[in-house]
């Protein structure tokens, strides 16, 4: 039987099953998140008592919306989120963690190490210096839709998507990027949440 946290985690999983060593990582990376990421200013310390929700829980609402196969590349990725959680629900695709700012991404660097997902290597860079060839882009807290859809337009392979986590006034009738389309992924049981809005090229 799993611990209780571990099945805290599995709410937001949708039909993915998840190996229980793997759930234990996501423990291990929220306890990091408090530990290390709060008092670094890289998550506000408001969101302390709430991480596992508002963060991690955040980001693998997104895992029954990634598909199949393929490679993945986290925008920004800051302190992991949303990339590093859904790596470490989904073994079998490929994630790059893209971050600019020297410290986070020396954090990320820490990170996986520490936790050995084996799937999540980290680019301590842009993400525009990538090669165009990602399967899914996801963007957390990146950009506004249209500058992170010309970002991730660049870098999508042929019938890529961006994973958008929108804020709650994001209005599909109006905020779509000109040349996406848009799918919105409302289903979240996050009580502040807005939608995961998936975007492909037209």
């Amino acid at each position: 039987m799993f611990h209780v946290k571990h099945e805290a985690w599995t709410r937001w999983l949708g039909d993915l099953s998840v190996e229980r060593s793997r759930l234990e990582l996501l423990d291990e990376y929220a306890a990091i998140l408090l530990d290390e990421a709060v008092p670094a200013g890289m998550i506000a310390e408001a969101d302390a008592p709430n991480i596992r929700e508002r963060h991690v829980g955040d980001s693998l609402r997104a895992a029954p919306s990634l598909g199949p196969s393929g490679s993945v590349l986290d925008l920004g990725s800051g302190a992991g989120l949303p990339g590093l959680p859904l790596a470490l629900v989904r073994p079998d695709l490929a994630f790059v963690l893209a971050e600019r700012r020297r410290s986070r991404a020396a954090f990320l660097e820490s990170v996986v190490d520490r936790l050995r997902p084996g799937n999540v290597v980290v680019h301590p860079g842009p993400a525009e210096k990538l090669a165009p060839d990602a399967d899914v882009c996801l963007a957390r807290a990146f950009a506004p839709p249209g500058r992170t859809w010309e970002v991730a337009a660049a870098l999508l392979g042929r019938g890529g998507r961006l994973l958008y986590w929108a804020g709650r006034s994001f209005d599909p009738a109006t905020d779509v990027p000109p040349g996406a389309r848009a799918k919105v992924f409302a289903s979240s049981g996050l009580a502040h949440g807005g939608a995961v809005v998936i975007m492909t090229r037209q």
